[in-house]
């Protein structure tokens, strides 16, 4: 995918057969066909009446799908600003949650991590985001320290703004900005200017955020290496204490997916535009964690963390995706339907599947492997048991340098984020 870290609308499904691993690609996978696919359930609560999570600490993802406009690289569910549609979403979100706490489980389970994307979420106001939060608070167990997050575009936000949201529990921020070039961001669509991007992101220190986390986006038309590596710098040079950067893909339910879009750089120079952002970061104390993210010590995103590491989470909001137990599903994404399935007294899931174990541990490698912590070396060992040909592809990689075993783990090397989501179909 594009733009944010976005972990969860119009979730990617499966790595591409072949490319540089640069997509970004949302790490959550979206409900499959059959045959897998469950039947739809009489319970009000669908399918996850049928499942129980099997850990005690969840994450909570909340898609608030309404944006000022649509950028043209985007692919995510979203449904243009309008006050109505808002005020019946919020209403229905609220009942989404209501029907949430009442499944025979919700009693179990902790809250340790809530993310708020879309969307534009930062068009909430910050009354609104605090409503939504009590109501959490109110229906689940939450964690004292638990990571609150809220992803926002430079042009619907302010100190003020920033200010009510750290009051309503908001404790993480994170800033799309995607370029600082005022000739190209009009071009991808974006409503702000590369001195508003400044501007937002010292609102948000100014009002106490102290995490806030910045996305960038490579890859784009008409960038150059030198346009690429000064707008890195400048952005190391605010200081953030996470970055997300991804390289532009053309998703189909985009328009630049449809239209096509002049100017895109050729494949060399889109790598070179990686390695440039990995070493600065580097220099900049940051740790290059997981394919697209960079951080400082002690400000990893832990809500993306759950995707990455295939644990679980409940989620709300139209188009959202859950996934507890061994169920993985899907809201409905129209916000029409989705409301009105929620105003009939029933949560809005459009598909579902049950994972195979084969499923879930071949999801774990590929998710733990986007990480510079990798997974323990047994997994890779039970993937790869009774199939020579796929080891020995494997045994090419650590000759090559792009995975390498450290103790019980193994782990892809820099050079094999590069390419991982090539090696991730070898391990489908």
């Amino acid at each position: 995918m594009a733009t944010l870290s976005r972990s969860q609308p119009e979730l990617g499904a499966r790595p591409a057969a072949a490319g540089t691993g640069l997509t970004g690609a949302s790490p959550a996978p979206r409900p499959t066909s059959p045959p897998n696919v469950l039947a739809a359930a009489p319970s009000p609560h669908g399918v996850l009446a049928e499942t129980a999570p099997a850990g005690r600490e969840l994450g909570f993802y909340i898609h608030m799908p309404f944006c000022a406009k649509r950028c043209y690289y985007c692919s995510f569910n979203t449904a243009p600003m309008d006050a109505g549609a808002m005020l019946r979403y919020l209403g229905a979100l609220h009942r989404e949650v209501e029907l949430l706490s009442t499944l025979p489980w919700a009693g179990d389970v902790t809250l340790a991590t809530v993310f708020f994307g879309g969307g534009t979420p930062s068009l909430l106001a910050a009354d609104e985001v605090a409503e939504i939060l009590a109501a959490l608070r109110t229906r689940f167990p939450v964690v004292a320290d638990a990571e609150v997050s809220v992803e926002c575009n430079p042009e619907s936000v302010s100190r003020e703004k920033f200010e009510g949201y750290r009051q309503a529990g908001v404790n993480r921020i994170s800033l799309g900005i995607q370029s600082l070039d005022d000739t190209l961001l009009p071009r991808l669509g974006r409503l702000h200017s590369a001195r508003d991007a400044r501007a937002a992101f010292e609102a948000a220190r100014a009002a106490g955020c102290a995490n806030v986390s910045v996305d960038i986006m490579y890859g784009l038309p008409g960038l150059d290496l030198a346009g690429w590596t000064g707008a890195v710098q400048r952005v190391l040079d605010w200081q953030p204490d996470h970055l997300s950067a991804y390289g532009l893909t053309l998703d189909a339910g985009s328009l630049w997916g449809v239209t096509g879009v002049a100017g895109l750089p050729p494949e060399g120079l889109v790598v070179e535009q990686y390695w440039a952002l990995a070493r600065a970061a580097t220099a900049h104390g940051f740790e290059h964690y997981e394919v697209s993210n960079y951080a400082r010590p002690g400000f990893r995103s832990r809500h993306n963390q759950i995707y990455w590491r295939a644990a679980e989470y409940l989620a709300a909001g139209p188009g959202a995706c859950a996934f507890v137990g061994d169920v993985r599903c899907g809201n409905a994404k129209p916000v029409p339907r989705y409301c009105e399935t929620l105003e009939r007294g029933a949560l809005p899931i459009a598909e579902s599947e049950r994972l195979t174990p084969r499923q879930r541990l071949g999801e774990r490698l590929i998710l733990g492997l986007r990480t510079a912590d990798g997974v323990p070396a047994g997994w890779l060992t039970e993937r790869l048991a009774g199939d020579p040909a796929r080891q020995g592809r494997v045994d090419d990689w650590e000759r090559a340098g792009l995975l390498a075993r450290t103790g019980a783990r193994v782990a892809l090397s820099e050079a094999g984020f590069l390419v991982s989501d090539a090696l991730f179909v070898e391990l489908l």
